[in-house]
């Protein structure tokens, strides 16, 4: 009877382990041509689409530390193994990749027939976006790290050459460069005109589109997490823990919120309630009213260095913890959340990005993974195998001690 029992507690907890696979049921999204979704960076989109793809997941050879790009019902994204890779959005088939010499950590933009993106061989790089063909590459100085932003007829990227580079996007072409005190992976955005994007020198610059400088404000520390804009305010953090909203005209500061950590994701807007959305290393991710800065709720979730996303009543993060957090913007309650590796190979996860029902996210154990938001479910990840063989192996060795204990009572 002991025996007996100790199988079906195993079975049992076997079949906890097994996430549900499930189709998804697509009512509404758009394509997602570049990080946070538009030129402002403020990660909202709500629009209708016929799309209905089921839950899978992708392997690369590296970890996957950027958001992916979507476009005509493909996605773009890079990995540190060195490839830029294009998937079909409904099953995750490879249509295309494309190698570089470098890690790939920034995201991608599209654009007109192309897909451009950087990569740390110093090469920023113009795709043809149905085939992976290459358009043109252009050599800085040093790494990039930095995600493009494209505006009119021209791209603009930092270096880690300590530049901000602005190039033409039809022939890749040198337009101008702005020079800073240090490298520039922080990803430009475009409002009224003006180019603005931080430094680990540890300002944060408005430059002009001729590339002359109208502002900088001076933080004190490194400034990696990237600008989102809305209404003539800049909100933006930093690595000295200060969150900074500030003045887009001058640069001067209407309010700050000290998260006594490092700040390197990116904030979430969403004006419609006045709250904006940010991780931090302080292991929380925390909603502050937009207006004035004033604390709405706090979470603790791990550490988050990447940025939100916004699904209707929820907030999609993705954490160091590894897992993926589904959580109500009003309070932060927990709505679901999906962990992959069992809690046990754990894997921190980049920016999810949002299109129709479901939620594309990368991680680095190197897996993209397509999330069923209406259904609450993912793809059953390949960590299920070694957790089900570490059961397999506990429940033997637990039979086992029960055998000899066992005999040795009758003996």
């Amino acid at each position: 009877m002991v025996v007996k029992k100790n199988i079906i507690i195993g079975l049992t907890i076997m079949c906890l382990l097994v996430g549900p696979l499930s189709i998804a049921s697509a009512v509404g999204a758009a394509d997602w041509p570049m990080f946070q979704y538009n030129l402002d960076h403020t990660g909202y989109l709500n629009e209708s689409s016929d799309f209905t793809p089921a839950a899978w997941l992708f392997k690369t050879g590296g970890s996957i530390l950027s958001a992916p790009s979507i476009a005509d019902k493909l996605m773009y994204f890079g990995s540190t193994d060195g490839i830029f890779y294009a998937l079909n959005l409904n099953d995750g088939t490879q249509v295309w990749d494309y190698s570089t010499q470098g890690n790939i950590t920034g995201s991608s933009v599209v654009r007109g027939d192309n897909v451009y993106f950087g990569s740390m061989d110093s090469y920023f790089y113009a795709l043809d976006k149905k085939n992976g063909d290459s358009v043109w590459k252009y050599r800085t100085g040093n790494s990039i790290e930095s995600s493009p932003a494209a505006d009119n007829e021209t791209i603009y990227f930092g270096s880690d050459d300590q530049r901000l580079y602005a190039l033409d996007l039809d022939n890749g072409t040198l337009k101008w460069q702005f020079q800073t005190q240090n490298a520039v992976k922080s990803s430009p955005s475009v409002y009224n005109g003006t180019v603005f994007f931080g430094s680990d020198d540890g300002k944060v610059y408005a430059v002009n589109k001729n590339g002359t400088k109208l502002w900088s404000y001076d933080t004190g520390n490194a400034v990696r997490s990237s600008p989102a804009i809305y209404n003539g305010t800049l909100y933006i953090g930093t690595d000295n823990g200060n969150f900074y909203a500030l003045n887009t005209n001058d640069g001067s500061i209407k309010w700050s919120y000290d998260f006594n950590d490092s700040v390197r994701s990116s904030a979430l807007l969403d004006p419609n309630d006045n709250s904006l959305f940010v991780g931090s290393d302080n292991g929380n991710i925390t909603s502050l009213d937009m207006r004035d800065g004033t604390l709405k709720w706090s979470v603790s979730v791990g550490n988050v260095k990447s940025t939100p996303a916004l699904m209707g009543d929820d907030v999609v993060v993705g954490s160091d913890s590894g897992t993926v957090y589904v959580l109500n913007k009003y309070s932060g309650k927990e709505d679901w959340s999906y962990a992959p590796g069992y809690y046990l190979f754990n894997s921190a996860f980049s920016t999810p990005i949002i299109y129709g029902d479901d939620i594309f996210v990368g991680a680095a154990d190197g897996s993209m993974y397509a999330l069923n938001y209406d259904k609450k479910s993912g793809p059953t990840s390949v960590y299920l195998y070694y957790v089900s063989a570490i059961v397999i192996v506990v429940v033997v060795g637990l039979l086992a001690f029960r055998s000899v204990r066992g005999r040795r009572k009758k003996e």
